[in-house]
């Protein structure tokens, strides 16, 4: 299919799912999109039993669409830049020791846990896979996604110091977490007897504080800019060439795009628009990164559901994602419940913040572009398939009740 047939039917699909859901479903539009293309992707399975052809044409389609490209190289820069321009920087200043934290030790410690848990229980259903795939599917599973995250908690209705923490959290760690999955996966290419610890902490500190730094200088040069005019048309096309041009360009130098544009964005939301930009201009650039910001998560999300069609279950990978389920969210509490209990001596955290930060701790598209990432071997298809089963879960269930789950615990 050609590529601009494609977009064309996948911005159809989303918009004809998106007015259902606000006009019958109503609920958050990411989830009841991608609800509604999850039980298109299962009537089209169903089909298939009758009539074989249209379910292998619908299917072939799908399997046109390069969700990790789709994802890691054109969507996720707009959507943490997005995410991150609306960031008050002050306020984030006052969580910033929990936030570094969360989004460091918190996920490393979650990514061995993971691979530890993992590596025995994969034993016990018969599809061992090794403990360095094991902490690969650690890494990429880890990282709280800011896509997800950013859109539910606007109605999640949860302390304003909480909702800081999980939101700020989740737009550094999934940078983190993919400077992590690079590195363990350049260990496997290389084989870990040819690397050095030091090798391995350069990699480390080239990708993220390259990126930090590289996001920084981005989000400088964008104010000088912004600041020299005032037309807002210009200025709109300069943040979209901050976002495609500056994620170019760190992917060509190898540091982490993603930590880039979230500090490019952090820079242009408190620097650049209050400071370098008309109250017009301001407006007009607010309202263009809101609005790309909901159609780009109602997109990746319509995709998420299709998804379902080319990724292979069986009973055993079933049950296999359903304890790892359990496995996920038992790294989730110890990563948050540890850092805030050496924390708490200096800072003061609300009386539920560990089950919140929890079970507000949702997965998104993130871990399925990186899990799709992996090359065809006998773990990826494991890898995968557990992968999207722990999203769904993620999205659907906890997506859906912390809203309720925080008020709960509030009472």
């Amino acid at each position: 299919m050609q590529i601009y047939n494609l977009i064309t039917l996948i911005i159809v699909l989303t918009a004809i799912f998106g007015y259902i859901n606000f006009r019958f479903i109503k609920l958050p539009a990411t989830i009841g999109i991608m609800l509604m293309s999850l039980v298109v992707s299962l009537l089209v399975i169903a089909t298939g039993y009758i009539y074989p052809g249209f379910s292998i044409k619908i299917t072939d389609i799908t399997k046109t669409i390069d969700f990790n490209t789709a994802l890691m190289k054109v969507m996720l820069a707009f959507l943490l830049f997005a995410g991150a321009i609306h960031i008050d920087v002050k306020r984030l200043k006052t969580q910033s020791a929990s936030i570094i934290t969360f989004s460091t030790f918190g996920v490393i410690v979650s990514t061995f846990i993971i691979a530890a848990l993992l590596f025995v229980v994969t034993k016990w259903f018969g599809v061992p896979i090794d403990f360095i795939y094991c902490l690969l599917f650690g890494a990429l599973i880890s990282p709280t996604d800011p896509i997800a995250v950013l859109g539910i908690l606007k109605k999640a209705n949860i302390p304003p110091t909480l909702e800081m923490k999980i939101s700020g959290e989740s737009l550094f760690n999934d940078g983190v977490a993919v400077v992590v999955f690079i590195t363990i996966y350049e260990i496997i290419k290389v084989g870990y007897e040819n690397v050095s610890a030091l090798q391995i902490g350069w990699l480390f500190l080239k990708e993220a504080g390259g990126g930090l730094i590289f996001g920084l200088l981005l989000g400088y040069i964008g104010f000088w800019a912004l600041r020299s005019i005032d037309n807002y048309v210009i200025e709109v096309l300069i943040t979209l060439a901050i976002v495609m041009g500056g994620y170019a360009l760190a992917d060509y130098l190898h540091i982490s795009g993603p930590l880039a544009m979230v500090v490019a964005g952090i820079v242009t939301g408190n620097k650049s628009l209050e400071h370098g930009t008309s109250d017009v201009t301001r407006d007009y650039i607010n309202k263009f990164w809101e609005m790309l910001d909901e159609v780009l998560n109602a997109i990746l999300f319509l995709l998420i559901g299709f998804e379902m069609l080319i990724i292979q279950f069986n009973q055993t990978l079933f049950w296999l994602g359903c304890v790892t389920i359990v496995i996920v969210l038992f790294a989730r509490f110890i990563s948050v419940a540890l850092p805030i209990s050496v924390l708490r001596f200096s800072k003061t955290f609300e009386p539920n913040a560990i089950p919140i930060l929890t079970w507000g701790g949702l997965r998104g598209g993130i871990s399925v572009a990186l899990a799709l990432s992996l090359p065809k071997s006998s773990y990826s298809e494991v890898i995968v398939s557990i992968t999207y089963i722990v999203v769904l879960f993620s999205i659907i269930v906890q997506g859906l009740t912390i809203g309720k789950f925080a008020k709960k615990l509030a009472n």
